[in-house]
C-alpha cells in the first residue's frame, strides 16, 4: 500500500476515534452536571426525569429519525422524489405538537399505550399495541439502523471488513449509552451529534454539487429529478393524497420511539417548542441532505443503490473530513439505536414486566438486562437486511404491518366514545392480517397490485370499521362519534 494512502487511512481513523470519544465525554459532562439523583423510577430512566429542555427535545427527535436509514436508504434510491417522506414529516410533527402532546401530558403518559388504556378503560389493548411496537423495534428498526450504519462504514473505510462487524460495534456502544445514561444521555448525545451531522451533511451536499459543476440536470433521466412520481416509482404522486398523511401521523404522533422524547419535557409548552423546532429542521434542512447526494452519485457512478452515499462521501471529502463525518454518522446510528432501545425497554418494563412479572423496584437494573437481550437479537437479524434491494423501501413496506393497525386503535379510541377494548383489538388484528396477506401473498401473486401506500388507507379504514362493527354486533355497544371537537376541549 502506498505510504500516502496508509497515512490518510490512519488520519481518518484517528479523527473518527477522537471525535467519537469527544462526543461521549461531552455527553457525560452534561449529564453528570445536570441530572438529579437516580431514583430508579420509570420517569427517571425513560423520561429523563421530565427535565429535557426544548433544545434537547428537538435534538433527540431529529437524530432519532435522522440516521443512516435516511442518509443511506433515501440517497440509495438516487432520486429527488424521496424528499417527500421528509416534507410530509413536517406536517406529522405539527399534529404531534398541537394534538397529541397535550393529550400525553394531560394523562401523564410514559408510553403512548397508556393513553389507549385510559381511553378504552382496559389494559388488553395496551398490551397488544405494546407487543406490536416491541415486534417492530426488535425485528425492524433496531437491526435496520445498525445494518445501514455498518453499510456506510464499510463503504467509507473499505470492503474488507464485513458489515456485521461494524454493525456489532455500533450496537454495543449504543447499548452502553442506554444502560448507563437512559433517555437523558441519549437526548444530550443526540443534540451534540446533531450539530455535527447536519452541518457536515450540508457540506456534503455542497461538495457533491461542486463535483458535477452544480449541474445535476444534464444527461440525467427525468425520473431521477422529478418530484411527481409515476405509477412505477417508489412514491406515485397520488399516494401523497392518501396514505402518506396517515403514515406521518402514525410515525410522528403515536410512535413510542419519537413521542417519548416529547413526553420528557417539564411542560406542554416546553415540549411543543421542541417539537416545532424539530419540524423546522425537518422542512428546511433534512430534504436536501437525503436526496441530492444520491442523485449526484447516480451521475458520477451510475445506479449503485444503497452504496451511493458512502461512496460519494469517500469521493468528495478530504481524508480528515471523511473521518470526521464517519464519527458523526456513527453518532447518529448510536443515538438512533440507543433511543429505540430505550423505548423498547420502556415498553417492556412498564407495559409487560410491571403487569405480568412483578413490580419493578429498579428500572435501571431491568433496563440493563433487557438491553443486552434485545441488542443480541438485533445483531443476529442484520444479515436479513443485507438481501434487500432498498433498505428504505423495505422499511416503509414492513412498517405497514403494524403502523395502520395501531393507528386504527387511536382513531377509534380518540374519535369515538363507548368503544370496548376488545373491539379495538379486533380491529388491530384485522388490519395486521390484511396487510400481511397483501404483502406476502396477494401482491407478490399479482392478485392485488395497488401500491402499498394506497393499501395502507384501506387497512386503516377497514380496521376502524371492523372495530366499530365488532363493538356493535358482537358486544352490543353503540359507539358515539365525538370527533375532533372533543379532542380540542380535552386538551385545553
Amino acid at each position: 500500500m502506498p505510504a500516502n494512502l496508509l497515512t490518510d487511512g490512519f488520519v481518518q481513523i484517528a479523527i473518527f476515534v477522537a471525535l467519537t470519544v469527544l462526543v461521549a465525554l461531552a455527553t457525560w459532562w452534561k449529564v453528570r452536571g445536570s441530572r438529579p439523583a437516580h431514583d430508579g423510577s420509570g420517569k427517571d430512566v425513560f423520561l429523563a426525569g421530565g427535565g429535557l429542555s426544548w433544545l434537547f427535545v428537538a435534538g433527540s427527535i431529529t437524530l432519532t429519525n435522522l440516521s443512516t436509514d435516511q442518509l443511506v436508504g433515501m440517497n440509495g434510491n438516487q432520486m429527488l422524489l424521496l424528499a417527500w417522506w421528509e416534507i410530509a414529516g413536517f406536517f406529522g410533527l405539527l399534529i404531534l405538537a398541537y394534538v397529541f402532546v397535550p393529550l400525553y401530558y394531560r394523562h401523564r403518559c410514559t408510553t403512548v399505550t397508556e393513553l389507549l388504556e385510559r381511553r378504552y378503560g382496559g389494559t388488553s389493548i395496551r398490551t397488544l399495541i405494546s407487543g406490536l411496537f416491541l415486534f417492530g423495534n426488535v425485528v425492524i428498526y433496531l437491526p435496520a439502523s445498525i445494518y445501514s450504519g455498518g453499510l456506510f462504514m464499510q463503504s467509507l473505510f473499505g470492503g474488507d471488513v464485513p458489515i456485521l462487524v461494524f454493525a456489532t460495534v455500533l450496537a454495543l456502544i449504543s447499548a452502553a449509552y442506554t444502560m448507563l445514561g437512559g433517555l437523558r444521555a441519549v437526548a444530550v448525545m443526540d443534540t451534540f451529534s446533531g450539530v455535527g451531522v447536519l452541518g457536515l451533511a450540508l457540506l456534503i451536499v455542497v461538495l457533491a454539487l461542486a463535483a458535477v459543476d452544480f449541474d445535476i440536470v444534464s444527461g440525467m433521466p427525468i425520473e431521477r429529478l422529478t418530484m411527481i412520481g409515476g405509477d412505477d416509482s417508489p412514491i406515485p404522486w397520488h399516494t401523497l393524497l392518501t396514505g402518506m398523511v396517515f403514515i406521518q401521523i402514525f410515525y410522528w404522533s403515536t410512535n413510542q420511539n419519537i413521542t417519548q422524547k416529547a413526553m420528557a419535557a417539564p411542560s406542554v409548552e416546553e415540549a411543543r417548542k421542541g417539537v416545532l423546532a424539530a419540524a423546522a429542521i425537518r422542512i428546511l434542512i433534512v430534504p436536501p441532505i437525503v436526496v441530492i447526494p444520491g442523485v449526484v452519485a447516480y451521475k458520477l457512478f451510475g445506479d449503485i443503490g444503497d452504496a451511493a452515499y458512502g461512496r460519494l462521501v469517500a469521493e468528495v471529502l478530504p481524508g480528515w473530513l471523511a473521518g470526521a463525518f464517519a464519527a458523526m454518522v456513527a453518532a447518529a446510528v448510536i443515538t438512533t439505536f440507543s433511543a429505540v432501545l430505550n423505548s423498547t425497554v420502556a415498553l417492556y418494563s412498564v407495559d409487560f414486566h410491571d403487569k405480568f412479572v412483578g413490580k419493578v423496584a429498579d428500572h435501571w437494573r431491568l433496563a440493563a438486562v433487557v438491553s443486552v437481550i434485545v441488542t443480541a437479537i438485533a445483531i443476529f437479524l442484520v444479515p436479513i437486511f443485507q438481501s434487500a434491494d432498498s433498505i428504505i423501501n423495505l422499511l416503509q413496506q414492513l412498517n405497514g404491518l403494524f403502523s395502520m393497525p395501531i393507528l386504527s386503535a387511536f382513531v377509534a379510541g380518540l374519535l369515538f366514545r363507548n368503544v370496548a377494548a376488545a373491539a379495538a383489538i379486533f380491529g388491530v388484528l384485522w388490519g395486521f392480517s390484511i396487510y400481511a396477506l397483501y404483502t406476502f401473498v396477494w401482491n407478490p401473486a399479482g392478485v392485488i397490485t395497488l401500491h402499498y401506500i394506497h393499501f395502507m388507507v384501506f387497512v386503516l379504514a377497514s380496521s376502524v370499521i371492523a372495530a366499530l362493527l365488532f363493538n356493535r354486533i358482537a358486544l352490543a355497544r353503540r359507539a358515539e362519534y365525538v370527533g375532533l371537537s372533543a379532542l380540542r376541549s380535552e386538551t385545553r
